[in-house]
């Protein structure tokens, strides 16, 4: 089976609930995924906007996600260090942790990444998102997306 993400918040290509956007609670919906490949050892994750104005807007990164995990609940913490040891990145608004859709106009794209990496990674909380990238360059052994839209 290949490595796959889905939510039962919403299907890939639909809308995102209000509840997950800035018009809503903005808590993070729930993710699942299916099993990875062999020798994944820990998950990334980036939610982006590709249509935003001035260009790919970042609303989650988190990292160093257990490679145990087969998902993450509605609601994640925006502690910089999560208990299980997943740690959160930057976000385009300069903090940590889950911001919603917020489109200024018309309905955008929202994709969520989620990358199975051979390793750990040894980035500290509040990594930018480039820095996470770079460090993730040769370990990613697979990835799964989950794309849902949004109009403000």
């Amino acid at each position: 089976m290949p490595f796959a993400m889905n939510s039962r918040a919403f299907k890939h290509g639909e809308s995102i609930p209000v509840r997950h956007s800035c018009d809503g609670e903005d808590v993070s919906p729930e993710l699942l995924w299916t099993d990875p490949p062999t020798g994944t050892r820990s998950f990334a994750l980036i939610m982006d906007d590709p249509d935003a104005p001035r260009g790919t807007w970042v609303h989650w990164v988190l990292f160093n996600i257990p490679a145990a995990a087969r998902g993450l609940p509605e609601g994640v913490s925006d502690a910089d260090e999560q208990p299980d040891g997943g740690r959160h990145g930057e976000n385009s608004w300069g903090r940590s942790g889950y911001g919603g859709p917020c489109p200024p106009s018309g309905t955008h794209r929202y994709f969520f990444k989620l990358y199975a990496l051979d390793r750990t990674l040894d980035l500290a909380a509040q990594a930018s998102t480039a820095d996470l990238e770079a460090a993730m360059q040769g370990h990613i052994l697979a990835q799964a997306e989950l794309m849902g839209t949004y109009a403000h």
